[in-house]
C-alpha cells in the first residue's frame, strides 16, 4: 500500500513512548529504535526513548561508541545522535543502573536527558498514544 501525504498528516502530534530493553547483548536490535524515534520526531510526534534492564548500558559512556547493529555498519552512537537532533528525548531507568554498575552522574553519556525511578514510566505510558518496546 503506497502512503500518500494525507495520510501521514493523520499522524503528527501523538505521544510515543519507545521502551529499550535490548542492549550489547543483542547490538541488531538497538539501532531501530533510534532510527524510528527519528523519523517519528521528524513527522511532529513527541518520542520518548526509556532504557531500563540491559538497555541503559546504552546509554553508559564507550559502549554505544563500540557497537553496530551489523558488522561493518553505522556505530549505535551515531544513531543515538540523530535521534537527539530530531528532538527524541532519552530516558534512563535509576532502578536499573546498579546492577550494571553504572552510576549516573559520571557514567551516562551526554544525550541522557534524564535519570527516572520506575513511576515515571508508568506516567509516561499512560500518557503515550503509542508504546513500542525492543
Amino acid at each position: 500500500m503506497l502512503m500518500t501525504a494525507e495520510h501521514y498528516l493523520d499522524n503528527e502530534g501523538q505521544k510515543v513512548v519507545i521502551i529499550m530493553t535490548s542492549g550489547p547483548s543483542e547490538p541488531a536490535r538497538c539501532a531501530t529504535p533510534f532510527y524510528l524515534g527519528s523519523v517519528l520526531a521528524a513527522m511532529d510526534n513527541e518520542v520518548r526513548i526509556f532504557f531500563t534492564m540491559e538497555g541503559v548500558r546504552l546509554m553508559q559512556t564507550g559502549v554505544a561508541e563500540g557497537m553496530a547493529a551489523m558488522e561493518g555498519g553505522k556505530p549505535i552512537i551515531d544513531f543515538i545522535r540523530d535521534a537527539k537532533r530530531a528532538g527524541v528525548a532519552l530516558h534512563v531507568c535509576h532502578p536499573a543502573l546498579p546492577g550494571y554498575k553504572i552510576e549516573p552522574s559520571t557514567d551516562l553519556i551526554p544525550e541522557v536527558d534524564e535519570v527516572n525511578r520506575a513511576s515515571e514510566l508508568a506516567d509516561l505510558l499512560l500518557q503515550s498514544d503509542k508504546t513500542l518496546t525492543f
